[in-house]
This record gives C-alpha cells, sequence and structure tokens, in this order.
C-alpha cells in the first residue's frame, strides 16, 4: 500500500473500502475496495474524513485483507454453510440448513493466537437454523504477509474449524409412566411438552405407550416403540428417588449401555441416557422437563437429533454453566445455559 493525501489520489485504485457511520441510520461502505477515484469522489471522501487514503501496490510477499479473509473462510466452512459478501475485509459464515454447530476449539485457539487475524464465531453444540449466522474472521491489517497466512493454514490442518451437522433423527416413541396417569387419575401434560420439543428439531413422534409403575410393563412399551422403527425413545416421569419410580431400572434393562443417570444440570439432575445395542438413544426425563422453561433435555435433544453419541465426559462438562438463571424472558440458545 501507498499513503497519498486524498486530493492526489484521482485515478488511483483504492485497496480497502471507505466506510461511512451516521449514527442511527446507516454503518455502509461509500466506496469499495478497487474503486478508481475521481475528481468528484474527493469531497465524498473528505466529508466522511478521510483525508489520506491507501493505494494499492503490488508486493508479491503480501496479501489484501479480502484475500486472506477468505483464506480464514476456507479453513473454517464446511459443506452445509455459505459465505456473506466480504465488506470492510470482514466474511460471515452463514448455515444452509438446521442442524448441530460443532468448533474444534483447539484450531480455533491456534488460529486466533497467531495474531493480526481473527475468527468469532457461536458458542459449540448448540442448535442452529438455515440463515443464522454462525461466524465472522478477517485480518486486523489491510495487508499481511503470505507467509503469516501459510502458518494459518497449517495451525488449521485438513479438517474445517467448523462443522455443521444436520439433524438426522427424525422419529420418536415416548413411553408415559405412573399410575396416576396410567388409570386416567390425572391428565398427561407431559407428553405435549414433549412432542412440542421434538417440533424444533423436525422430529416427529409415531407411538405413544402408557405404562404404570411396572418396570416390566415400562420396558415392554419401550421395546414395542423400537420395534416400529422409533430413532429416539424418551420416558417420561418415575425418575426420582421414590420407591414407586422404576422408570431406570426398565431403561437399564432394555439398553445395551448407560451413559449416565444423574446430570450436573438444574433443571434436569435426575436425566438418563442409554442407548441400545443397534445404538437407538432412550432418554428418562425428569419431572422438571414438563413445568421449567429448558432444561438439561435442551442441552441434549439437538446433538442427539443430530446424530451424536453422548459420552460420561459430556455430562461431567456440563456443570459449568449448567445453572438455567430462568430469566423472566427467555433467551435461550443465546444466554449462558450449557456453555
Amino acid at each position: 500500500m501507498k499513503l497519498i493525501r486524498t486530493e492526489d489520489a484521482v485515478g488511483h485504485v483504492l485497496c480497502h473500502d471507505i466506510t461511512q457511520i451516521i449514527r442511527g441510520e446507516k454503518k455502509d461502505a461509500v466506496f469499495r475496495k478497487g474503486h478508481v477515484v475521481t475528481k468528484e469522489d474527493v469531497p465524498v471522501l473528505l466529508s466522511v474524513g478521510k483525508e489520506h487514503l491507501y493505494i494499492w501496490e503490488n508486493d508479491a510477499s503480501k496479501l489484501h485483507e479480502n484475500d486472506a479473509a477468505l483464506i480464514l473462510y476456507d479453513l473454517c466452512k464446511n459443506e452445509h454453510m455459505r459465505p456473506s459478501e466480504i465488506k470492510e475485509g470482514k466474511i460471515e459464515l452463514i448455515a444452509e440448513c438446521d442442524g448441530l454447530f460443532a468448533v474444534d476449539r483447539d484450531k480455533l485457539r491456534r488460529i486466533n493466537a497467531l495474531g493480526e487475524m481473527m475468527i468469532a464465531c457461536r458458542h459449540s453444540g448448540f442448535p442452529v437454523h438455515a440463515g443464522d449466522k454462525l461466524a465472522g474472521m478477517r485480518v486486523i491489517p489491510l495487508v499481511i504477509e503470505k507467509e503469516k497466512m501459510q502458518r494459518a493454514k497449517e495451525a488449521g490442518g485438513t479438517e474445517p474449524v467448523f462443522a455443521l451437522k444436520p439433524f438426522i433423527k427424525k422419529t420418536a416413541g415416548i413411553v408415559t409412566t405412573g399410575s396416576e396417569v396410567y388409570y386416567g387419575r390425572i391428565k398427561d401434560t407431559f407428553t405435549p411438552v414433549v412432542i412440542e420439543k421434538f417440533a424444533e428439531y423436525g422430529i416427529t413422534v409415531i407411538g405413544q405407550e402408557l405404562s404404570d409403575d411396572d418396570p416390566n410393563k415400562t420396558a415392554a412399551a419401550i421395546e414395542k416403540l423400537l420395534g416400529m422403527g422409533a430413532e429416539i425413545i424418551v420416558c417420561t416421569g418415575g425418575m426420582s428417588v421414590d420407591p414407586d419410580d422404576k422408570t431406570p431400572a426398565a431403561i437399564r434393562s432394555v439398553a445395551d449401555t448407560v451413559i449416565t443417570y444423574g446430570a450436573p444440570v438444574l433443571p434436569g439432575a435426575m436425566f438418563l441416557l442409554a442407548y441400545t445395542s443397534t445404538g437407538v438413544p432412550v432418554m428418562g426425563l425428569p419431572g422438571c422437563v414438563m413445568y421449567a422453561k429448558r432444561t438439561v433435555f435442551d442441552l441434549v435433544l439437538p446433538q442427539v437429533a443430530a446424530g451424536e453419541r453422548l459420552a460420561q465426559k459430556d455430562f461431567v462438562r456440563m456443570g459449568e454453566g449448567g445453572l438455567c438463571l430462568s430469566c423472566p424472558v427467555c433467551t435461550f440458545p443465546n444466554c449462558g445455559f450449557g456453555k
């Protein structure tokens, strides 16, 4: 780049966007990179405070900010993301489908630690929808050494920094437990809540079975729904330590692996996750899912819907950020819960 007086820039090519900011009205470029400055442009440039300009001078050892941003984009994207228009040297990543956003945190930190470049993104492990903004990236100076961008490529490796995993689990079965519902003593108010949460991820309930507190009946109901082809099973109720709450025993009897019974999350401490021998997740939902706005179920369901198999270590990490503050206006997932 070469720095010259604005009055002397006529006929030269701008090497960066010129931004105009009017409080409460606009923040946008009045001239884009590559624009050839004319005599008529000079008063406009002066009016936005540009008494000096950088014009482009070729240097084989350096990259312009836009070209460097494209390198960062290539390091970050996967096949379910698209770029925004480059604006003021910045590219944003946009989701092209509903899915689970995942971040390779080590790679992200290595690239940001190089200096003179930045990548900012959403939290990993949370659901996004088509059209959502996922990340933004740019280099800090107007030009950067090619060697430094090569180091960014080496830090990024062969796999992208970000992944967007489409939701693939599309069918579910619900086992509603408890003698009070089984015998019609009270209305089932739990199932509608679960159906509504499934709908957030395009999951259709293909069957519901009622069971009293007999774990053998609950196990048989789970097996029936598995036979119908349910890709997710949830059991509502019977998850506490009361003597009549025997849902965990029923789930253990049909599961191949129990990942956890209990989670460091409030609401949702009595949550259970297990997998059958064919990999179908079976969840035991505590009563809080019925009345609390957001619970451990909201942290686990998007991962299950994307086909992720959770491990016990995933639940151990939930303790930090695992306390829902029950805000008067819920903004989940744009809050600290689960992060």
